[in-house]
């Protein structure tokens, strides 16, 4: 990709090339030459091979001669694999997020398929070799051969493109229904993506006939060759699946599409691209599905979707591993053992993946024996589901329960490195389960609070150690959610905060430092949003329209969904804490009230796929619908009026450092769509930073990838 393609800054960096090299690998004397393609970008294996248009342009030269190789006998079979741990991860986003015309964008699109086809043409056997992560393009490289082998450990197969803003458009969308059917191409282009990017392992393949055998690592190349070898003596057979029929063909598309409506509500474009690819493409040729798939590429590389996809993305991947503000990693005090005070549902997740994840013991304490033996159950049945889907062996089973005991006794904790309190919201409650344990630990215990909305500072007021008590916010359910807000006081040292990140980070969580203010990031922004929500209701708009008022920005739920998830009477209690702190900017809900003290459901009982809707019922609760009231377009308004106002005032707070956190909280504690970039960009873009703030909210630099 040249410079001239991309938008001109010095700052960009240079292609990454995916160098392609050959090898002649003698088959046998009955057999001939089979030509070993090995594609690698000549570093290390945190930087995975990508492709840029210098790496294609090589690799099509490489394949083309091979081609004349072939044509001249001179090769029986043509393969190719990747360095080691990676076939490749497909195209270089970071020069794609560069581009800034179509012509370019379509340049991009046609090399990935003038080049790939040449797998499917070759006029011998084509093999690949999939030693590794097999991502996008990667894993499309791979289709584009006649067989498949893999290596038996290599558990990230998958066409995220549709998680980003893309479609798979170098072939993916036409070849891939053709190998393993229109349902299960369907369940990889769209389902696991669009389910937080899941990954398909080597067995998982194997399984759905993506690839045709699995190998064992130590002597993967070696096996692959011989079983390269086997097949062109005809001594193993691959039976390919026939096309499917198009009633199946369709009734399929037809079920993806309700799919998406129910989840999307036609809020991004990408996964509908891709789905109008694959329900065209059982009746197209190759030339024209090919052609199909260069015009959704061009259109969706110049899309705001994908720049904010991108930038989504690389907070993620990139910035998520480098915390900012976290302290010096040399300073963590060692945890050696955890306590928690508590049994309940937080309790017992938080003992379950820190038992797990830290090979540590953990005790968990309460007041009376029937919580601990019940917090203990919980844990015991959560272990047991584990083992039961295979995720720990008997063994392993047994002694992770074994690391986990609890405990009426306060003084059972006094050996802890670290105790998290995680008992009731209540302040008062929250201070006297501090001034308690201090009274036991040591001087370096670390004290550590789950609260999600309450004051830290005001926990460890009166200690005589409070530069030791930090927040460690993990959001429920613990197991899945990746995000913890580690809350540093005014008081709180770097011991303890740097404690605080090697905890989360050890627990494959990513942290994310925030300023103890009232909510932190994710239940104020979340919180303010119910609030506007709540307050239109209040005012006469109808639970109907509020309820799908927002569901142009795709969020994962709607307003009263998320409300039923955490529980309505978690929602009012920090509704109301956030409105005594941060004032009417959170008013109160008199409805909400009434409908907690009714102990009512406002959402219907799930009941296939997508969210279950909104109960009309509770209207009674917020009062009768009003013809001057808000309708959806003025109510999805006054709630990105709202965000926009409260992250300029948590950035002036200094809440967080730069409004990138922001962003890294809501997607990853909140599900903000990727497609959105997070909450910021998506602010910036539709102009409610300007309006509402005077200002755009993310820096230039970062601005300038969003194309306004």
């Amino acid at each position: 990709m040249s410079a001239s393609t991309t938008a001109s800054s010095s700052s960009v960096r240079p292609e990454r090339v995916a160098h392609a090299h050959v090898r002649d690998v003698p088959l046998g004397a009955d057999l001939g030459t089979l030509a070993l393609v090995t594609v690698d970008n000549g570093l290390d294996h945190t930087r995975p091979t990508t492709f840029g248009l210098a790496g294609l342009a090589e690799l099509h030269a490489v394949l083309v001669e091979q081609q004349r190789r072939a044509s001249a006998g001179e090769v029986v079979a043509v393969a190719v694999t990747g360095k080691p741990y990676y076939l490749a991860a497909g195209a270089d986003l970071t020069l794609v997020s560069q581009i800034v015309d179509d012509a370019a964008a379509r340049a991009v699109a046609a090399s990935g398929h003038a080049t790939f086809r040449l797998l499917g043409e070759m006029g011998v056997p084509t093999f690949a070799f999939v030693n590794g992560a097999a991502l996008g393009g990667g894993l499309e490289l791979a289709l584009s051969c006649d067989y498949r082998t893999v290596q038996a450990d290599v558990r990230a197969l998958a066409l995220p493109e549709t998680y980003l803003g893309l479609v798979p458009g170098w072939g993916g969308c036409y070849l891939l229904p053709r190998l393993v059917g229109v349902a299960g191409a369907l369940d990889l282009i769209l389902t696991r993506p669009l389910a937080n990017n899941r990954m398909t392992d080597a067995g998982g393949a194997l399984a759905i006939g993506l690839v045709d055998a699995m190998l064992h690592p130590a002597d993967f190349l070696e096996r692959s060759i011989a079983w390269a070898a086997d097949v062109l003596r005809g001594v193993i057979a691959v039976d390919r699946r026939p096309l499917d029929p198009p009633e199946l063909w369709d009734a399929a598309c037809t079920a993806a599409r309700a799919s998406l409506e129910a989840r999307l509500h036609g809020s991004r474009p990408a996964p509908y691209r891709a789905l109008a690819l694959v329900a065209a493409g059982r009746d197209r040729d190759r030339d024209t599905a090919f052609a199909a798939e260069d015009d959704a590429l061009t259109e969706l590389i110049m899309s705001d979707e994908l720049r904010a996809g991108l930038y989504g993305f690389d907070l993620v991947t990139r910035s998520s591993k480098r915390p900012v503000g976290a302290p010096d990693a040399a300073l963590t005090r060692p945890v050696r053992s955890v306590g928690i005070v508590g049994a309940g549902l937080m309790a017992s997740q938080l003992a379950l993946l820190l038992a797990r994840t830290l090979g540590v013991p953990v005790v968990m304490r309460d007041l009376d024996d029937d919580r601990v033996a019940a917090g203990l159950a919980a844990v015991r049945t959560a272990v047991d589901k584990m083992a039961a889907r295979g995720r720990l062996s008997p063994r392993e089973a047994n002694r992770l329960v074994g690391q986990i005991t609890g405990t009426t006794a306060l003084t059972d904790l006094a050996q802890a490195d670290l105790v998290i309190e995680a008992v009731t919201e209540t302040l008062a409650l929250k201070r006297r389960v501090f001034a308690e344990l201090e009274a036991v630990v040591s001087p370096q215990t670390v004290l550590a609070t789950n609260t999600s909305a309450l004051s830290v500072t005001a926990m460890a007021a009166g200690l005589r150690h409070p530069e030791r008590v930090v927040g460690l916010h993990f959001f429920n359910p613990v197991a899945q959610m990746p995000l913890v807000e580690v809350v540093r006081t005014g008081m709180s040292s770097d011991e303890a905060v740097a404690t605080a990140f090697s905890v989360a980070t050890s627990a494959g969580k990513t942290a994310v430092l925030v300023a103890d203010r009232p909510g932190f990031v994710v239940n104020r922004l979340l919180l303010r949003m119910l609030a506007e929500v709540t307050a239109a209701v209040g005012d006469g708009t109808s639970v109907t329209t509020a309820d799908a008022a927002l569901r142009p920005l795709g969020l994962p739920m709607g307003p009263f969904a998320l409300m039923q998830l955490v529980g309505l009477p978690v929602a009012l209690h920090v509704l109301e804490s956030l409105h005594d702190d941060l004032g009417d900017r959170f008013p109160l809900s008199p409805g909400l009230r009434s409908l907690v003290e009714q102990g009512r459901r406002v959402v219907a009982e799930r009941t296939g796929e997508g969210e279950p809707p909104v109960d009309p019922s509770i209207q009674e609760a917020f009062g009768p619908v009003r013809d001057t009231a808000l309708d959806g377009p003025g109510v999805l308004d006054a709630v990105l009026s709202g965000l926009a106002e409260e992250v300029g005032l948590m950035l002036t707070e200094g809440v967080v450092r730069e409004p990138q956190q922001i962003d890294l909280c809501m997607v990853l504690g909140a599900g903000w769509p990727l497609h959105l970039g997070g909450i910021v960009p998506y602010l910036d873009r539709t102009g409610y930073s300007e309006r509402v703030l005077g200002r755009r909210l993310l820096p230039p630099g970062v601005a300038s990838v969003l194309r306004a």
